[in-house]
């Protein structure tokens, strides 16, 4: 399960902490805190273990950089952490190529966070050799392009105030049209193989080496949906 202190400032570790009571060594959970002081990173480290009730954080992840601040305080704290027993693996997300090379030379960074879709690849370019060269996983979100992919959303279709959707240029035109272009290139590929076309994105993430895939849903017939995706095998 993947969470973050800034996910209704920590109302959702809560949640995740609740949901998990009693199976907690039958999952693991990962959880983000922005690039902080070193001090404040222990608090937020302390706070997710609070609203989590565990005693450990499997993956624990620097949820976006601050170029203003040192690398170095902050990833010693968390390495300092991770030998306490607090966190057992050190993230990043949404660091660049530059930013994860550094961050590596403070702490035993094991995993790279990126949006990384088929309409969203510019990990490929930049941090994802690093991550190959030596033995990051990636974990990549948006991995159905914040549900564009899916085919579900038509010309017409209006987002809630406050839904991020409505600037994501995805969703704007021209850009808006290329995407359904896309898309019907890809259903004869999704039928051939009898899949939809949110589990077709999926598999594609899961298939690139060293990758996998945070898929978000909001009910259990989404969760299942999108779990089936994990079976299909896509040739090259």
């Amino acid at each position: 399960f993947d969470s973050a202190r800034g996910y209704g400032n920590g109302a959702a570790e809560q949640i995740l902490g609740r949901a998990v009571k009693g199976c907690r060594e039958k999952v693991v959970i990962a959880s983000k805190v922005v690039h902080c002081p070193p001090e404040k990173a222990t608090e937020a480290i302390e706070a997710s273990l609070r609203d989590l009730d565990t005693d450990y954080v499997d993956l624990y992840i620097c949820h976006w950089p601050r170029p203003s601040l040192s690398f170095e305080p902050f990833f010693e704290e968390m390495q300092r952490q991770k030998e306490a027993g607090k966190i057992r693996a050190i993230g990043v997300s949404n660091f660049s190529r530059i930013q994860l090379e550094e961050a590596m030379a403070f702490g035993d960074i094991v995993s790279l966070q990126p949006p990384y879709s088929l309409l969203w690849r510019h990990v490929e370019a930049d941090a994802m050799p690093v991550c190959a060269a030596k033995g990051l996983s990636i974990l990549a979100y948006s991995p159905m392009a914040q549900g564009i992919l899916t085919g579900k959303f038509g010309p017409d279709h209006q987002f809630k105030r406050g839904d991020n959707r409505r600037a994501n240029r995805l969703f704007q035109e021209p850009v808006f049209t290329r995407v359904q272009d896309a898309l019907a290139a890809l259903q004869p590929i999704a039928d051939r193989h009898t899949i939809t076309l949110g589990q077709l994105a999926l598999a594609w993430v899961i298939a690139q080496p060293g990758a996998c895939a945070i898929a978000g849903a909001r009910n259990a017939a989404q969760a299942r949906e999108n779990a089936q995706a994990g079976a299909l095998s896509l040739p090259p």
